[in-house]
């Protein structure tokens, strides 16, 4: 079949289906989308609460405890220690198929049944703050922490020690970090950007195998540099005395500089694809056949994957999933997996469909909140071929109502789209988010006016602030939301000399946002040769020197 043009039924933008694309849904046996490739993510963005967090009680135990889910949303929430315990049978919930109403219909009812885990959170412990996390210790206010020790306020952080502050670290080690974004194998850096197997770096960006770098940029196999200038190692460790790191004002300036450095000093690639063929996106590393892929890797014949980590193979339409997973198709946060269609939030699971927060299970189809199990529909047990004949009716069934094929419609979306990620990487306003068929919600978390100590108040340096710091509310200076010093966050400070923040931690995390590329190309040329390139940054924010590899290659490696 050759490729063919359609219609958005969402945004009414018209998109195209390749050849290579039929030959995907005939594999799987799914018709052709009717939502363009960015309705189609949007929507799966609108699924993944990672920030806004409520406190609420357990509906099982009464406690109060921290959860993605509103006190006032229609759900049942247990606790993480009580989800996952042998309390409750998620069974119990079971519900016959009613071929005279709509699958989604019926899915919603059991959705606002099941009781839901209150933070994502898998062999963790003490990190009951974190949020679709694993195997993780002593972190705190985390979100994707995978095999990570004693961090704080840091995302998508695979694995990581003793850090605070970070998005994107990667590779087999990780530790002692401060504002980090996109590190592999960094040791002892603060404030850098896109750094590899470097260590003792700060307010640096774009380095490999470096080692004891101080506002640099596009530097290999390098050590003692200032500013991009080679110093002797007495001269270096003499100049960076100058700065007292302790100090919130020498930070400031020192930030300040950083930030120059990124948009006009330093080199950046228009899209950045390392050991890979046959790929496009950004931010793709060994892989093969990696198309429209970003913040990919290990990913081979997939297409319009966002976010993944550890392998993805014959793969269409997902974000957030990976760990040797494949043959997934419009999914959210799958790990572990194969066969997954139209599922989220589901770890360890084979051939499963439609299925919400089901882990550790094979063959299910439309279940919510199974823990483990097998030939299920709407959490109803059936033998194995009576399942077998009701889920193919079910297909039918929901082909005939054009329900079959895609992700789960926004309605059936557990959150507001600004509480979701969707407002952060494609922003709606109220009114349209509720055109499109989402919810929204209002008055979002977050204290006010309830500071206790004057900001001006707090010590410059680190060293002077007292141990009743954890005491006090803070009052960010940039929106005035309140927040707390912690006693681990206030250790890490001491120890790295880092002085007490003055925004708020969410702030923080959306600046680290700002300065990573967009998960969309854009038209653009190179800043030194003219040629045109795509590039994975809007014009807003778009770093002066943007240019090709031919250039990058020459004046970088």
């Amino acid at each position: 079949m050759n490729s063919e043009t359609k219609n958005c039924q969402n945004c009414k933008q018209d998109f195209v289906i390749e050849q290579d694309d039929f030959s995907f849904y005939e594999k799987i046996n799914v018709p052709p989308p009717t939502w363009c490739v960015d309705c189609r993510q949007r929507r799966r963005y609108a699924w993944r609460n990672e920030k806004t967090l409520y406190r609420r009680p357990c509906d099982m135990t009464g406690k109060s405890i921290v959860s993605i889910y509103s006190p006032d949303s229609p759900y049942k929430v247990y606790g993480i220690k009580e989800w996952w315990g042998d309390e409750w049978d998620p069974k119990e919930f079971g519900q016959d198929v009613d071929f005279t109403r709509p699958f989604f219909e019926q899915f919603k009812e059991l959705q606002v049944k099941v009781p839901r885990i209150a933070l994502l959170n898998k062999n963790c412990v003490n990190s009951d703050f974190c949020n679709h996390s694993n195997d993780s210790k002593d972190a705190y206010l985390c979100v994707t922490a995978f095999g990570c020790e004693n961090i704080l306020y840091s995302t998508n952080v695979i694995p990581l020690k003793n850090s605070s502050d970070c998005y994107k670290t990667y590779g087999k080690s990780n530790e002692n970090l401060y504002e980090c974004i996109d590190i592999h194998d960094g040791f002892n850096c603060q404030f850098c950007y896109k750094v590899e197997n470097s260590l003792d770096c700060y307010y640096s960006i774009d380095l490999r195998n470096c080692s004891n770098c101080f506002l640099s940029y596009n530097l290999r196999g390098q050590s003692y540099y200032f500013m991009n200038e080679k110093y002797s190692k007495e001269e270096y460790f003499k100049k960076i005395e100058e700065f007292n790191l302790s100090s919130y004002k020498v930070r400031q300036d020192l930030q300040e500089a950083w930030i120059k450095i990124y948009f006009e000093n330093a080199y950046h690639r228009g899209m950045l694809i390392e050991n890979s063929i046959g790929s496009t996106g950004n931010m793709i590393a060994n892989s093969k056949n990696a198309i429209n892929c970003f913040d990919a890797e290990n990913v081979e014949d997939s297409k319009n994957i966002y976010f993944t980590v550890n392998g993805i193979k014959d793969s269409y339409d997902l974000y957030h999933v990976g760990v040797n997973s494949e043959l997934l198709y419009e999914c959210h946060a799958i790990v572990r997996s194969s066969n997954v269609m139209g599922s989220h939030l589901s770890y360890d699971n084979t051939n499963i469909s439609y299925c919400d927060s089901c882990h550790n299970s094979n063959e299910l189809f439309g279940c919510v909140g199974i823990k483990k199990g097998s030939y299920m529909i709407f959490n109803k047990q059936y033998t194995k071929e009576e399942y077998l004949v009701l889920k193919e009716k079910l297909i039918a069934y929901m082909k005939d109502c054009g329900e079959y094929g895609e992700f789960f419609p926004p309605s059936l979306s557990p959150f507001g789209y600004n509480e979701t990620v969707a407002q952060v990487y494609m922003p709606l306003e109220k009114e349209e988010a509720l055109k499109q068929g989402f919810s929204w919600k209002d008055n979002l978390p977050g204290t006010y006016g309830k500071g206790t100590i004057d900001m001006e108040n707090i010590p410059d340096d680190i060293k002077d602030v007292p141990d009743t710091i954890v005491d006090e509310v803070l009052t960010c200076v940039r929106t005035g939301r309140n927040y707390n010093i912690v006693s681990q966050e206030l250790a890490f400070y001491r120890q790295h000399n880092v002085p007490i923040p003055r925004i708020h931690p969410d702030e923080r995390h959306k600046d680290r946002i700002l300065l990573r590329p967009d998960r969309k190309l854009y038209s653009g040329t190179c800043a030194v040769s003219g040629v045109p390139l795509q590039v994975a940054y809007p014009l807003e924010r778009r770093p002066k020197m943007i240019v090709c590899d031919e250039v990058y290659k020459r004046e970088v490696l």
